[in-house]
């Protein structure tokens, strides 16, 4: 989730032998030439592609058959089972890289808790995910709805305890007693008990007190050798006979509670741990108390400290003293922390420090627990290659080695990635390429195999091994980047950066943003550097470059005296320009540039996050949506940017209250827009659009600029055309292309077809094909307008530009479907499946199985859609249907 692997150069935090200055020729306000082809060193310093990572995920090599075992067993399980099964199902989606569904995981794994500890874990975990999104809960507050919280809970209220007198002691406790009395000397200090309450507190008492021992006959017993205070014993006196301890002080009760233990006062000794587990408020308190609920076995006690310490991840993992309790844990201390839930709770924990340093010793211990830990197979695959992937990091190669092994002999065949690189550091190139040929020919190959094969490979042989990696997942960004960097070097500028783009149109991914950066930076194009380098800081502002060894700010700073500065003017310009060509990198890097001016920044920021939306970066839209908040000009402006938070984390009906209340305090653009945007969305009445409508018009009358006014055009004119008013839409379309609005051309595409002239709307598609940068979707919606071999050409240019687009295999697959050509149908469907955990391209493929007759196949891909989403209806109805042919 915020997992980063750096090299190991990533710790260095000064430049150290990196001078970018030295790379740029910067002298104060002179520009000396750089000739990058002149030298073969310098292109290499600057388009180095460093190896791909070895992944600590899980990635099994069918992850459609795991998530319908999983599924499967979740029907059946015991319901202590499922906290576990849902943890694996968001191992396999974290393999995946589907970020939703892995929180989503963890939620219903805490939903499913079955016991307090597992309710305490993925609490935490959630809370821990969560950060950051205080405002969201603090806006529902507001609004009058409580946020799911995972705040810290009432552990013993959870934690039951039950003491059941057995029958002998039931009998002692009825027999008439001659000494009610009974007087416990410690030290010079006399303390007078009930004989009968303090018989009651245990076994041993009753021995003592009624019994056959010379105790039973005295009315003076001396206790002064059993470490407890006379004031503690009065404690314990007063507790026979009320059963609370409400007003000891804490260094008493620690006394009671060893005291209860030496002589096994089991209700003493709970209520003692209820109450301390009361007590602790601070990291402090936690750490002294845990070590204390560890030796006299205090499992409210404990639970108590470890949810107090989760509640402050990761802070908690910088004090050495928390570290440490986690890592001496032994099993016995881990039953009485956590009970059940080591395993989960090693999980979160190497979680936290993964993300923290993934090299740290920290890391590498709660890694350990975790296997320590495991009790299936499949923890045990996991907690192996987790470690493994540490111990590669920190180059202790012998007992990577060992992991990988086991990791693998238990199952999980892409470990042998880390058995091959390991290989390969010892000089066993021709070892490693067969280990890896080996697997290829033993299971169903995937991408990540031949993009592993390849770094064991040279020359024409490589480049093969990554295309055919590309052709299996084209979500693997190494491909793209040694091809890029080869054409580099060899001189061949278009292909390089055509290949470098090929990757940025479908997947904005930081490391090939760097690589295409180093381009320009070699190329001596300044503009398009900078360019880059801002879409960088963008989405993440604290990013380091060249194997982490320099901040993206510094290298900016150090470009930006090689362009020219732009006027507010210029900016504005510059981003018409690149909004109206569909450029939302350039259009990002506009947006920061002109928020280092003076200019209203609340309006910057929306725009921003509305570019980082459309560019499928959810979290650092919602963080620049923040922003817009915090630097919002006016009240009624705040309080549109906080329904757009609200509406953009699933609260619709909280949004369209901001947006009421911010026309109440003004009439504006942004606040109309907000409230026909959230009503259309949040209402099923399609007598709605009217008011939709009138929401729109009144948006358009208030003052704004060409870009937005553009977009409110192009939603009226879609929900004109949603009402059949096709001249209506027309005009809204070609008025919103008159201000260079150029994604109104789709909208014109559509109301031509609907006018049932195909020709017109193809031709539509085509200007904007033409004039957008981005275009994968323009191709896939001209397909719907042309005949059969058109439609496929389209479609196969879609897949090309953006291969993440499920429709193509969808409408390919269903083609050879018609065709009765079952098998290559599926094996489309299955093409994409491979790299893209898609619920209507599992659904479709399951109805293909249950058509040509395949029960189990179509049962596998119905229990694997509903791991995606368990609440689809038709996959519901479709899983019902097959289940009920099932052998």
């Amino acid at each position: 989730m915020r997992t980063f692997f750096p090299s190991d150069s990533c710790k260095e935090s000064q430049l150290n032998s990196l001078n970018p200055q030295s790379w740029l020729q910067v002298e104060r306000g002179k520009l000396s030439k750089l000739s990058p082809f002149s030298s073969s060193s310098s292109i290499e310093s600057l388009i180095k592609v460093p190896e791909p990572q070895v992944l600590p995920f899980f990635k099994p090599i069918d992850y459609v058959e795991v998530l319908a075992q999983i599924h499967e067993e979740l029907e059946s399980c015991l319901p202590q089972e499922r906290s576990n099964l849902y943890l694996l199902q968001f191992q396999v989606f974290r393999g995946l890289g589907e970020v939703k569904l892995m929180r989503r995981s963890l939620h219903l794994a805490w939903q499913r808790a079955s016991t307090v500890h597992e309710k305490l874990v993925f609490g935490s975990w959630l809370k821990y995910e969560k950060q950051g999104e205080e405002l969201i809960a603090d806006l529902l507050a507001n609004c009058g709805k409580c946020a799911q919280e995972f705040g810290p809970i009432d552990i013993a209220s959870q934690l039951h305890f039950d003491v059941d007198l057995s029958p002998l002691e039931t009998k002692l406790l009825n027999d008439n007693q001659s000494l009610r009395n009974v007087v416990f000397r410690i030290g010079v200090e006399q303390i007078v008990c009930d004989r009968q309450q303090i018989a009651r507190l245990s076994a041993p008492f009753h021995a003592m007190l009624n019994g056959c021992f010379s105790e039973s006959l005295c009315e003076d017993i001396d206790l002064s050798e059993n470490d407890i205070s006379p004031s503690g014993f009065r404690a314990i006196s007063q507790f026979s006979i009320t059963g609370n301890l409400n007003e000891v002080p804490p260094n008493v009760l620690l006394e009671i509670l060893v005291f209860a233990n030496k002589f096994c006062c089991e209700r003493l000794k709970d209520a003692c741990d209820r109450r301390l587990a009361s007590l602790v408020s601070s990291r402090d308190d936690a750490v002294e108390l845990m070590e204390y609920a560890f030796e006299e076995n205090s499992p409210v006690l404990a639970a108590s400290c470890l949810q107090h310490f989760l509640q402050e991840l990761p802070d908690c993992l910088s004090d050495d003293r928390v570290v440490e309790i986690f890592r001496r844990a032994n099993k016995q201390d881990r039953a009485i922390m956590v009970g059940p839930a080591s395993f989960s709770l090693y999980c979160l924990l190497s979680e936290v420090a993964m993300n923290l340093d993934p090299q740290s010793d920290k890391t590498a211990w709660f890694l350990e627990k975790l296997a320590e830990s495991a009790e299936n197979n499949r923890q045990k695959v996991l907690a192996f290659h987790q470690l493994g992937c540490v111990r590669l990091m920190r180059k202790e190669y012998e007992e990577a080695e060992r992991l990988f092994k086991a990791a693998l002999s238990a199952g999980h065949t892409y470990s042998v990635s880390g058995l091959a690189r390991i290989g390969y550091i010892r000089g066993q190139k021709v070892w490693a390429y067969d280990q890896l040929t080996s697997t290829i020919s033993s299971v169903t190959p995937l991408g990540w195999m031949y993009q592993e094969r390849s770094l064991y490979s040279d020359g024409a042989k490589r480049w093969q091994e990554l295309e055919k990696a590309t052709e299996l997942d084209p979500t693997l960004t190494y491909p793209y980047m040694y091809r890029a960097a080869s054409l580099m070097r060899e001189q061949n500028v278009q292909a390089a950066l055509a290949e470098i783009n090929r990757v940025l149109g479908f997947k904005l991914a930081l490391e090939c943003l760097e690589l295409r950066f180093c381009f320009y930076l070699a190329l001596e194009d300044y503009q398009a550097a900078i360019c880059d380098v801002q879409a960088i800081l963008t989405l993440s502002p604290d990013f380091r470059m060249f194997e982490g060894r320099v901040a993206a700010s510094q290298l900016r700073t150090l470009v930006r005296e090689h362009v020219e500065s732009w006027t507010t003017a210029d900016c504005w310009l510059q981003l018409y320009d690149r909004w109206s060509s569909v450029d939302d990198i350039g259009s990002l890097s506009v947006i920061y540039q002109m928020l280092e001016s003076d200019a209203a920044k609340g309006v910057l920021y929306f725009r921003q996050s509305l570019l980082l939306l459309r560019l499928n970066c959810p979290e650092a839209a919602m963080r620049s949506l923040q922003l817009a908040r915090q630097h919002a000009s006016s009240e009624h402006e705040r309080l549109v940017y906080e329904g757009w938070i609200l509406y953009d984390t699933g609260h619709c009906e909280e949004g369209l209250r901001k947006a009421e209340e911010s026309i109440s305090i003004k009439r504006s653009f942004e606040a109309f827009f907000l409230k026909a945007y959230a009503l259309a969305d949040s209402s099923q009445d399609p007598s709605c659009s009217s008011t939709v409508i009138s929401l729109l018009e009144d948006a358009l009358k208030c003052p704004s600029d060409r870009l937005r006014k553009g977009q409110a055009l192009n939603n009226l004119g879609s929900v004109y055309v949603d009402c059949g008013k096709l001249d209506l839409a027309a005009d809204c379309y070609i008025n919103a292309l008159k201000i260079r609005h150029t994604r109104a051309h789709q909208g014109l595409a559509r109301v031509h077809f609907l006018k049932n002239d195909k020709a017109a709307a193809y031709e539509e598609m085509t200007k904007l094909i033409d004039k957008a940068r981005n275009n994968a979707s323009a191709y896939e919606k001209r397909s719907e307008y042309c005949d059969r071999e058109l439609t496929k050409a389209d479609l196969e240019m879609v897949t090309r530009l953006d291969p993440l687009r499920v429709y193509p295999y969808r409408y390919r697959a269903a083609v050879l479907m018609d065709s009765h050509k079952e098998k290559e149908a599926i094996a489309e469907l299955s093409r994409a499946i491979a790299f893209k955990a898609d619920l209507h391209l599992l659904h479709l493929r399951a109805a293909f199985h249950e058509h040509t007759g395949d029960v189990m196949g179509a049962l596998r891909d119905c229990r694997a859609a509903l791991s995606v989403d368990p609440n689809h209806q038709e996959m519901l109805e479709l899983h019902s249907r097959v289940n009920s042919h099932e052998p």
